[in-house]
């Protein structure tokens, strides 16, 4: 039997992964099992606006995974992001890198505006001219910066998980910005998951509070290999307006 995908149905599938956005590791207690891959990933959580720190830079994911042969399969993909000063996004970046359709290697690159001030989001095909509207995430309480959220919650998982473990790696510039790193191992023991041996997975993140987003992450877990995700190329400057309107050619959805 085969299946006919058309771009219209896998831009479907690419404003859900859009709008659901996913943490890596989100499935399970351990993360996302043996077969994970996580080829694309979001600067920050969805739904939050981020005013004042505009920038523009390339979103890079690289991942690596060493069979039990000896053999490596790599996989690399980037993405152009932007943000301006009122916390409009924009993300340039091919349904291939998305996971939208594994191996297949001609798939048309989309592109998502959120703009929370018009409290719209928006998909656009630009093979086809088109744009999926839909609503705009609203954040709850704003709280604390993702940074001090996500070390709360390592806290939290220590107090009650000894297999949990989380130190600081203090502060370093990655591209130009500077950014504190954190790194949180946790260990399978024996037996958990049928292993024979204990696992360690080891997941850095380095946050940029300036620019109030990872600008590294790096995810290691022998099960499914080596994610980085890093940005690079970043810029401060404002992103012209433009980048965050649908063209007037282009029909809405």
């Amino acid at each position: 039997m085969s299946i006919r995908v058309t771009a219209a149905s896998l831009l479907a599938v690419a404003v859900c992964l859009f709008a659901q956005n996913p943490p890596p590791g989100g499935r399970g207690r351990f993360g996302g099992g043996p077969n994970a891959r996580f080829l694309g990933a979001e600067a920050g959580p969805p739904g939050r606006v981020v005013r004042n720190a505009p920038y523009s830079a390339e979103m890079i994911t690289e991942s690596t995974q060493t069979l039990a042969d000896g053999n490596h399969i790599r996989q690399s993909t980037t993405a152009r992001v932007f943000r301006d000063s009122e916390g409009r996004t924009r993300t340039e970046q091919s349904l291939k890198g998305l996971g939208a359709v594994a191996g297949n290697t001609d798939l048309p690159n989309v592109i998502f505006i959120g703009d929370p001030v018009a409290g719209t989001t928006y998909a656009l095909n630009p093979s086809a001219r088109t744009a999926t509207k839909r609503g705009w995430m609203r954040p709850g309480r704003s709280g604390p910066p993702p940074a001090d959220r996500a070390a709360q919650k390592a806290r939290r998982r220590e107090s009650v998980d000894a297999n949990v473990k989380t130190e600081s790696l203090g502060r370093q510039t990655i591209d130009g910005v500077a950014a504190d790193g954190t790194r949180t191992t946790t260990t399978i023991p024996a037996g958990e998951l049928g292993n024979e041996q204990p696992i360690q997975i080891v997941t850095e993140r380095w946050y940029s509070p300036d620019l109030q987003i990872f600008v590294l992450t790096r995810r290691s877990d022998p099960r499914s290999g080596e994610t980085i995700t890093r940005f690079a190329n970043i810029s401060r400057a404002e992103p012209a307006r433009t980048l965050f309107e649908v063209p007037a050619d282009y029909k809405v959805n």
